[in-house]
């Protein structure tokens, strides 16, 4: 994978970025923050956020900037700002080399999903998620969590198992 491939594929997932939003940065967007390296995006609506960015992310732009400091965050061959449409070429050619059957399929925005349905399920509360993507509804934000319909996160587990360590101390 190409530097700039994994850099904008991070920046995706690790902040939960519609793709619009990782484009339309500058270098420039690039900053500190209290001992955070932050990225300021203008979200949906046209509201600045700073984000901060995971030392991965920061490592994986670093990388691929190469101590570029002025133009476009994301650009072509050419120095031309990244478009969409060569973002959705980019992910389905990665996903094919990973072997994903639904890589011609894929889009931008599964990154997205995948940040929602993660945080979610390391117990970052809803709220806190929700705030993280820009959501007004927590309704939206659920419906990005695939993990929603899982079967092994089903709470019918967790009250077996509470039920089950109740019997075992009923002989005590």
């Amino acid at each position: 994978m190409s530097p700039r491939a994994y850099a904008l594929v991070l920046l995706l997932y690790t902040l939960g970025l519609r793709v619009d939003g990782a484009l339309s940065v500058d270098v420039s967007s690039l900053g500190y923050d209290r001992g955070h390296r932050t990225l300021t995006i203008t979200k949906k609506g046209g509201a600045a956020a700073k984000l901060p960015l995971p030392p991965i992310t920061v490592d994986a732009l670093d990388s691929y900037l190469e101590g570029r400091t002025e133009g476009p965050l994301f650009i072509t061959r050419t120095g031309a700002r990244l478009r969409e449409p060569e973002v959705w070429k980019m992910l389905r050619r990665l996903a094919k080399r990973a072997g994903l059957p639904q890589a011609n399929t894929i889009h931008p925005h599964v990154l997205r999903h995948g940040f929602i349905t993660d945080a979610l399920d390391q117990g970052v509360p809803l709220h806190v998620v929700q705030d993280a993507v820009g959501h007004k509804d927590p309704r939206t934000t659920q419906r990005y969590n695939r993990a929603r319909r899982r079967l092994d996160g089903h709470p019918a587990y967790t009250v077996a198992a509470s039920m089950a360590g109740r019997l075992d101390h009923r002989d005590d």
